[in-house]
């Protein structure tokens, strides 16, 4: 079984399965990855997703004693409250507003999510709650990644929360992690690489931010941020223009920071 799989649990490790809920769209790819983590008869799940008929089917797959949510996007959290009644497990997340029954996540901590050894890692960026979670268990080695590290494409940064400079510095600790470490992402395919995934995504912010300082040099820093898009993102589906639209104020912000404007 290959992706997309809709309503299919599919496993991608010995100890992570994928449910791909049925919410495609421009800013969710081919819809959300809820993962089934464990390695047990119970499950801790990430990112529960959009509640409904996907929840019903999370609830076929094992009793759950943990939830996770990889940040705080409705698309990601909208299932977590009646998952969580349904169930009694608690929700963890690193923003105190989203969790139940459990301290937040914390920056460095190992938990274990039914019988695997997690270790929360601090990605913000994306949104400022944005964490991944590396897994180490019987030899493999992942990270599930949220929104910070994609299957296909690349991370919409919406400022004000979203901040480009924190996104750059969550991506240059995903790839310093080494070869061969899986990532498991909230939307899109597995990758076999999440340091050379999280440098494919280094080399082309560091190229559109080039763009941009071209564009502000040749028409001056009174252009909006809609003309960048237009000229930068060209070749890109006007569909995610608005999406294209926040990143580009990201990115401005962040040249702000630089003192380059």
């Amino acid at each position: 079984m290959t992706h997309p799989a809709y309503g299919q649990r599919r496993a991608v490790t010995p100890f992570a399965s994928v449910l791909l809920a049925t919410n495609p769209g421009p800013m969710t790819l081919d819809g959300t990855n809820t993962w089934l983590i464990g390695a047990g008869p119970h499950r801790a799940v990430l990112d529960p997703g959009p509640g409904g008929e996907h929840l019903e089917r999370i609830l076929t797959h094992g009793p759950v004693s943990l939830i996770l949510l990889s940040h705080h996007h409705e698309d990601h959290t909208e299932g977590a409250a009646e998952l969580a009644e349904r169930t009694g497990a608690p929700v963890r997340a690193l923003d105190p507003a989203l969790c139940s029954g459990a301290e937040p996540l914390v920056d460095g901590e190992v938990l274990d999510a039914a019988g695997v050894r997690l270790t929360v890692l601090a990605t913000p960026g994306h949104t400022r709650d944005s964490v991944c979670l590396r897994a180490e268990h019987g030899g493999v080695s992942a990270v599930f990644t949220g929104d910070t590290v994609l299957g296909r494409g690349t991370t919409v940064v919406a400022h004000p929360d979203g901040h480009l400079g924190s996104y750059l510095g969550s991506l240059r600790a995903l790839a310093e992690l080494g070869a061969g470490v899986l990532a498991l992402p909230g939307h899109g395919p597995e990758l076999p690489d999440v340091a050379a995934a999280a440098a494919g995504y280094l080399e082309h912010r560091e190229q559109r931010l080039g763009q941009i300082r071209a564009v502000l040099r040749e028409r001056g820093s009174g252009i909006s941020a809609r003309e960048i898009v237009e000229i930068v993102y060209a070749e890109v589906d006007p569909a995610v223009w608005p999406a294209a639209e926040w990143s580009v104020r990201a990115q401005l912000a962040h040249l702000e920071e630089l003192g380059e404007r």
